[in-house]
């Protein structure tokens, strides 16, 4: 078997990847269509590991492929599930001669009407984090240029899950920093309001700030904003005869 890529884009799925909103489990899904269009199978399918290392489908082209996906899983049996113990490729070009190696998974892909199905790993480095599963209504093993196109597939999938995961780790990353600027804000805020009502440098508005939140447990910043909004659970704070201690 050979897919009919002439004239198609298909690294178009990895330009999704770069859009700000870019949705990984609808890019998952368009790349399962791409596979089905380009390489000349009927349907596919992609499983991924959670973080207990079970598989888990996140994405297939029909609803028949991704109930066999799930029939799969439940059996803890199939090509999909070799190829993701092994790290390697697993073939079954002929379904009807595989019944002794899967023998609950082949039954059921042959009634689903399929003859043959092909398992790609999905690598980062030397972990396995998913496959890419391909399945013809047709026997016979993919040649050489397909099985080359499809583990490109595989492994576009996977720089999109790295990429969605990289932009969630860098807006996190962001939204703590400008947490962090924002509470610095505040603090100086109540640093200069403290020095004034005290009459101290504002070092020691600083400590005395920082003491009151340690001796009250309460958060510095919630101390601070506290403060300046005259909040009357700080009020003894500004009483004269809370002394403050040089850092």
């Amino acid at each position: 078997m050979s897919g009919n890529w002439h004239g198609c884009s298909w690294n178009s799925p990895l330009a999704d990847t770069l859009v700000a909103d870019f949705d990984v489990i609808d890019f998952l899904h368009l790349l399962t269509e791409r596979c089905v269009d380009l390489l000349g199978v009927d349907s596919a399918g992609i499983l991924l590991t959670d973080q207990q290392g079970q598989l888990r489908l996140v994405a297939a082209s029909t609803e028949q492929t991704r109930l066999l996906e799930l029939f799969q899983l439940q059996s803890d049996q199939g090509p999909c599930l070799d190829c993701f113990t092994t790290g390697q490729p697993v073939a079954s070009a002929d379904l009807a001669a595989d019944i002794q190696r899967w023998p609950i998974f082949a039954a059921a892909a042959r009634r689903s009407g399929f003859a043959s199905v092909h398992a790609l790993p999905m690598r980062l480095r030397d972990h396995t984090i998913g496959t890419l599963n391909l399945f013809s209504t047709t026997a016979g093993n993919l040649d050489e240029g397909t099985t080359d196109l499809g583990q490109a597939f595989a492994d576009v999938a996977t720089i999109g899950i790295l990429s969605e995961r990289a932009a969630r780790e860098r807006n996190l990353l962001s939204q703590q920093l400008q947490i962090a600027l924002n509470t610095r804000v505040i603090i100086e805020q109540a640093k200069g309001t403290l020095a004034e009502r005290r009459g101290l440098s504002m070092d020691q508005a600083f400590t005395t700030l920082r003491d009151y939140a340690r001796t009250n447990n309460r958060k510095l910043a919630d101390v601070a904003l506290a403060v300046i909004d005259n909040d009357p659970s700080v009020a003894e704070l500004a009483h004269p005869r809370h002394t403050p201690q040089h850092r």
